[in-house]
């Protein structure tokens, strides 16, 4: 039965300026039932040595999971009477386009909200490898027993196994809400039943995971209903019940239907559910708390606290504006959905903590959307038939992140090289770097490096000059290349350039030594259409061939043109896209596009990293052995396990705006929710990136603009600079006198503080912590502190900086957090602020940004001798 359609509008020219929000499937809520006679009224189950979970059949009956070390505070717990689990058969529309992407639900077919609980089983461990086996995993429904080695790996005996029924009524009323005015309820349809399973293990000393399972729908079919036509489906269905006894225990169910199906009759509905074997949505309803906080979800750019909302977890251009006016208006007028919405982001994922120090993630990378609209509840819809995931215990925001990172992976250290002075953005061929070094000499700039962006060449597009996606050196653009590179490396400063995982035709292009288009297309490894021909993906004005990352191939073919590269000399390179990999690709591998999705950037993460663990295992004597001589890679789009792969990031195109959605407010937001969700090196573009010239629409980045991002900046892991999309257009640090002037000033400010960022860097590697952080990482029961978003943020614990990021201020307003026994010293002023818990206006001029210290700690009185040494104090 076919349940998905997918349809690409690239090219379509004129849109819908005001998009309406995508279609979700409810919030589906049922009843949980359970058996008086089997099981106990009230009773606590061990999960295995740390954790355990209490049954009680109290107001409907409820489940909840604690920390044996705190047993009274929930970790985890279900709605009283409330069912915890559910299933639906529910079609989906994918529209695509360019990146961009809108999920959307369509009519539920079939949805199964109602629970029993026939059982809650503890499951013992036998020996180092085997449990005791649950028997009843096998069942009439075909469903075979878990694979132990598999399921239970890494586990800590003993588990908990519940086991019952999800069944449906036949008669379904939606709420009385207009987002749901254009899903349909099928109430034509069968009563649907099906067997789940869900197991609770322990993973180690602070998580425990589960697992949740649906079997295979069975329907109770209305007499009109013709059995000889519903009869014609059991050969099918029983053919699909071996091949899924051929699969691996519980984790089987993965294969997708596709298409839509129209439905026009009782009898056809009857009919055309026959054909189900599988559920395509898993929902998971637990409690929360009416003033419960959420925080995480991945590199979000509009919102820090996410209670109220919906919020969906995939990868995807973060678009134009995000609802920032005019600009997403005309946006998405331009290119379908272009402009994007506060949800839109290249870095989701699905983990969250909140305020009551409850934190929960999901493994695996299909589409989830978790629902926390309910002011009492929460609920996670998985686009799939089965979901895992952890629950974690930690006593504070700290403590979560560090248990957190320790499964998913931790950075390792950056070399000091990147982070000891400015990494200059710059484009334009030789002449014109080494006219700004002699500039950035003049005005005594730290500089660590020159990132060339244009290094491959530019080509002139219908949008004006964009860069060839061929990844060599363009020796007309950059006559003496490797010179260049040679001089700057004797003043130890690195070149940096940038690359993506796709290629372009260059048929055109007059000098290229190498097609690497070609190349990749004669050893076919290039995503392919349902023609089996390249996936000639569109991008902006010209389309592009994509890697297959799933290819066995792609690695080793990319590493030598990556080593090329770095034969020249070159010490880092910007690893950009990785988000816009077509739900419609036929990859080699053969999985699930729509959740190869997800897990895209991580592979391309992955294969930049080993390039360069790889290239420094290679080196040998002092190129060894120095810190010095290594690699750096930054990029922009990620998953849940991206901060394991990926060395640094950052935070792709702002508008060169003042606007909260997209501009420098969003480059706050995103920098401190992507640090509460592992991603500890993350920095934006100096004075933004994405420019607009349109006659009624002009985005130029201001002078003043910049300067204030140039403040920003100096107080997050990296400060780089970038021209943006339109350099003509837009401020640069070395359009005059007083920029430049602001720019060595900023450069001095982040260089005073490179003592405490190495420690910093250091403790990230180790625990996972960001080096910038929301205040609530070390204050979480300052009520105010929760509520704060873009105003203000941590360096590390002993640096406030309070940015201003609005037009034409010259003072913002600090708090200053309740919980610290720290005076709070002003740097510029030396004033001191000494109540917990407190607000105040501070003066903070051009180049004069509201940062304090702590009074009297080693970090804050060697911050302000190093301001002094730099004459900026």
């Amino acid at each position: 039965m076919a349940t998905l359609k997918i349809t690409r509008k690239h090219h379509k020219h004129l849109n819908n300026p005001f998009p309406s929000t995508p279609r979700s499937l409810p919030f589906i809520q049922g009843s949980l039932f359970f058996n008086s006679q089997t099981l106990p009224s009230h009773q606590i189950f061990p999960v295995g040595r740390d954790f355990q979970l209490l049954w009680s059949s109290k107001n409907g009956g409820h489940l909840s999971i604690s920390h044996q070390s705190r047993p009274t505070r929930a970790l985890w717990s279900t709605v009283p009477g409330q069912a915890f689990v559910s299933a639906a058969l529910t079609e989906t529309e994918i529209d695509e386009s360019r990146g961009s992407f809108a999920i959307k639900d369509g009519n539920v077919l079939v949805v199964c909200d109602h629970q029993t609980i026939e059982d809650i089983r503890v499951i013992k461990q036998l020996d180092g490898n085997h449990f005791e086996e649950a028997s009843d995993l096998d069942s009439s429904s075909g469903y075979l027993s878990f694979d132990q080695t598999k399921d239970l790996k890494d586990t800590q005996s003993p588990v908990l196994l519940i086991t019952g029924k999800l069944f449906s009524k036949r008669k379904k009323k939606l709420p009385d809400s207009s987002i749901y005015k254009h899903i349909d309820f099928d109430t034509r349809g069968p009563r649907a039943s099906a067997r789940y399973w869900v197991l609770f293990d322990q993973k180690n000393l602070n998580q425990i995971g589960f697992q949740v399972r649906v079997g295979e729908p069975n329907f109770e079919f209305s007499p009109r209903s013709s059995p000889t036509r519903f009869g014609k489906y059991q050969k099918l269905r029983l053919k699909l019940r071996r091949i899924r006894k051929r699969r691996l225990g519980w984790f089987r169910f993965f294969t997708r239907p596709r298409g839509f199906v129209a439905v026009s009759s009782s009898e056809e509905v009857d009919t055309k559910v026959a054909e189900v074997t599988e559920f395509n949505r898993i929902c998971l309803s637990y409690s929360s708390e009416t003033n419960e906080r959420f925080y995480g979800f991945g590199e979000q750019f509009s919102h820090m606290d996410f209670k109220g909302k919906r919020v969906p977890i995939f990868v995807q251009e973060q678009g134009i504006g995000r609802g920032d006016q005019p600009i997403t208006f005309a946006a998405n007028l331009i290119s379908y959905r272009a402009g994007g919405d506060w949800s839109t982001t290249y870095a989701p994922s699905p983990f969250y903590m909140t305020s009551e120090m409850r934190s929960l993630y999901l493994d695996g990378y299909d589409y989830s959307v978790f629902d926390l609209t309910r002011q009492d509840r929460v609920q996670i819809q998985i686009h799939s038939n089965s979901a895992q995931g952890r629950i974690l215990h930690g006593n504070s925001p700290a403590e979560i992140i560090e248990h957190f990172t320790e499964t998913i992976g931790r950075p390792p250290e950056l070399p000091k090289w990147i982070i000891s002075g400015a990494v200059v953005g710059m484009q334009g061929g030789t002449e014109v770097v080494r006219r700004i070094w002699d500039e950035l000499k003049a005005y005594k700039v730290p500089v660590s490096a020159f990132w060339l962006q244009d290094w491959v060449g530019q080509r002139k597009t219908l949008i004006g000059s964009q860069l060839w996606w061929n990844w060599e050196v363009d020796t007309t653009r950059y006559k003496g290349w490797k010179q260049l590179v040679q001089d700057l490396g004797a003043q130890h400063i690195k070149v940096m350039t940038y690359c993506n995982p796709c290629l372009a035709p260059t048929d055109e292009k007059p000098n290229r030594r190498r097609n690497l288009f070609e190349e990749a297309k004669k050893l076919d490894i290039l995503v392919k259409d349902k023609h089996g021909e390249p996936y000639m993906v569109p991008n902006t004005a010209f389309d592009v061939g994509m890697l297959d990352l799933t290819h066995p191939d792609t690695a080793s073919w990319f590493k030598q043109v990556l080593l090329e590269m770095v034969d020249d000399g070159v010490r880092g390179w910007m690893a950009d896209f990785g988000e816009g990999l077509p739900v419609d690709a036929d990859l080699y591998s053969g999985e699930d596009p729509i959740s190869a999705h997800n897990r895209y950037p991580e592979l391309w993460a992955k294969i930049n990293r080993e390039f360069v663990e790889e290239w420094k295992a290679n080196r040998v004597g002092k190129e060894r052995e120095d810190p010095e001589e290594s690699l750096v890679f930054f990029m922009r789009a990620g998953f849940r396990d991206s901060p394991k792969w990926g060395m640094l990031f950052w935070e792709g195109d702002q508008m060169v705006s003042w606007q909260a959605n997209d501009g420098i407010k969003s480059a706050v937001v995103g920098l401190l929710s992507s640090g509460l969700s592992g991603y500890a090196f993350n920095h934006s573009d100096v004075g933004g990136y994405c420019a607009v010239n349109l006659p009624f629409i002009k985005y130029n980045r201001s002078e003043e603009l910049l300067i204030r991002w140039m403040e920003l900046n100096a107080f997050t892991t990296v400060f780089r600079t970038h021209e943006g999309n339109k350099p003509s257009r837009n401020s640069q640090f070395y359009s005059n006198q007083k920029t430049l002037s602001y720019f060595a000033r900023c450069a001095k400010m982040y260089k005073a503080w490179y003592f405490y960022r190495i420690q910093l860097v250091k403790e990230a590697s180790q625990k996972g912590l960001p080096i910038c952080r929301h205040l609530f990482l070390h204050y979480p029961n300052d009520k105010h502190v929760q509520s704060l978003s873009y105003h203000q943020f941590l360096i590390g614990t002993e640096i406030l900086v309070v940015p201003v990021l609005d037009k034409g201020k010259q003072n913002v307003k600090a708090y200053f957090p309740e919980g610290e026994t720290y005076s709070w010293k002003h740097v510029w002023s030396g004033k001191l602020f000494t109540e917990p818990g407190s607000e105040a206006w501070v003066e903070a001029p051009l180049g004069y940004p509201a940062v304090f210290i702590k009074d009297g700690t080693f970090v804050g009185e060697t911050f302000l001798e190093n301001l002094r040494k730099f004459d900026i104090l």
